[in-house]
């Protein structure tokens, strides 16, 4: 059962993916008439002013397929703004990429996209068939590529087998499709060789930056909670035991209550120290694993919360805090902003990446810019060489989309 579930979450993924695929297909294949148009308008001259906005079409599909890819496995970074004159942009490696792609893309990722599209469309079709063969008319035939002639129930049920012949095959070659189609645009919208390179180090050095940022701004919580909440009450302590050893004996029953007051005061500053702690590195990680932690932020979250952690093996101590403080601050947030009725968090291990996605019913409409907790999730999340994707339109629903490294 472990097995067949993996097959049909690894088929419903790779339909997900070719859908997607299929949409960037068909804006590539506008893209190639358009610069194809472009180009031969160039022939004669009337065509030169049009050919930076060609370009920047171009640019614009191929990034949003990289966008796409990066979603579902290694990151492919993106160049930038196109080059504005026609000659950049003829030097421009990644220009010349782009065309070879969006040539070969409409083509492979169309034909990829539609067989991928109509095999679960066929199964549907198919497997239901025994249940309203009687309202086609009988000269019409079967829908699909049925050769025999549907007369009664056991050549309606004959339909529905081949169904499910759609159905297996849709759950085996939806995958291969999926790497089909993925397939030039993993190869020609990655980076020229010696690019890479150049491209990473300016992604790290600005990951470096936020993690140092982030790292700042968690001092600065840190002592702040300090300095505000344990420290006040710690000096409160100390002023309480002065006042009782005055009073021990000059009245011993106000000494009593003070005393009483100032272990009020001592316990309230250790659940203070607790908290603090928590914020650091929460001690229910290393008693209860992932699942765990997030089984318990789930249940205490005030809007039902719905949670499916599928990790199998223990990730980095790091990367399960940043998973953790991922979901309790979107929770938060949730909480807070949303208006919510219902939210579902899900958690999972997938080719060496921690997957988290936490999504809501709310109003949607969620701006990192306006103080909501978002930016402190992407810095935490980038300086651990992570990706965080917000999907927030107004009206809902909001959907958040981490991927952590872990290791293979």
């Amino acid at each position: 059962m472990p097995y067949v579930r993996g097959r049909v979450r690894a088929s419903v993924e790779a339909l997900e993916r070719l859908v997607g695929g299929l949409g960037t297909a068909t804006l590539a294949l506008g893209a190639l008439l358009w610069a194809a148009i472009v180009a031969v308008a160039c022939l004669v001259g009337v065509g030169l002013l049009a050919a930076p906005g060609a370009v920047r079409a171009v640019r614009f599909v191929a990034d949003r397929e990289r966008a796409r890819l990066s979603r579902w496995g290694d990151p492919i970074p993106t160049p930038g703004p196109a080059p504005a004159g026609l000659r950049t942009a003829a030097r421009d490696p990644f220009v010349r990429r782009e065309l070879g792609w969006v040539a070969l893309y409409s083509v492979i990722g169309l034909i990829t996209g539609l067989v991928g599209l109509s095999l679960p469309i066929y199964a549907v079709q198919d497997v239901t068939f025994p249940l309203w063969y009687r309202l086609i008319p009988a000269d019409a035939g079967a829908p699909t590529i049925v050769w025999w002639r549907i007369e009664d129930l056991p050549d309606a049920l004959a339909v529905g087998l081949l169904g499910v012949g759609w159905l297996a095959a849709a759950i085996w070659f939806g995958p291969v499709l999926a790497r089909i189609q993925a397939w030039p645009s993993r190869w020609l919208l990655s980076p020229p060789p010696g690019v890479d390179l150049s491209l990473r180090v300016a992604e790290l050095t600005a990951t470096r930056a936020a993690a140092l940022d982030a790292h700042a701004v968690e001092l600065r919580r840190i002592e702040r909670s300090l300095h505000d909440g344990t420290q006040n009450r710690l000096v409160a302590l100390n002023v309480l035991l002065g006042a009782a050893r005055r009073a021990v004996r000059r009245d011993p029953d106000r000494a009593d209550e003070i005393l009483g007051r100032a272990q009020d005061a001592a316990e309230q500053a250790l659940g203070e120290l607790r908290t603090v702690v928590r914020g650091i590195l929460p001690p229910v990680l290393d008693d209860r694993g992932l699942a765990g932690a997030l089984a318990g932020l789930a249940g205490s979250c005030s809007v039902p919360c719905r949670l499916e952690v599928d990790v199998a093996v223990r990730c980095a101590a790091s990367v399960e805090a940043t998973a953790y403080f991922v979901v309790a601050e979107a929770l938060t947030n949730v909480v807070r902003h949303s208006g919510a009725s219902q939210v579902d968090v899900a958690v999972r291990r997938e080719r060496g990446r921690l997957l988290v996605s936490v999504e809501d019913d709310g109003r949607g409409a969620a701006d990192e810019t306006r103080g909501s907790g978002l930016t402190g999730i992407r810095r935490r999340v980038e300086a651990y060489d992570g990706r965080m994707t917000l999907t927030s339109p107004s009206g809902g629903p909001t959907r958040m989309d981490v991927e952590l490294p872990c290791g293979s």
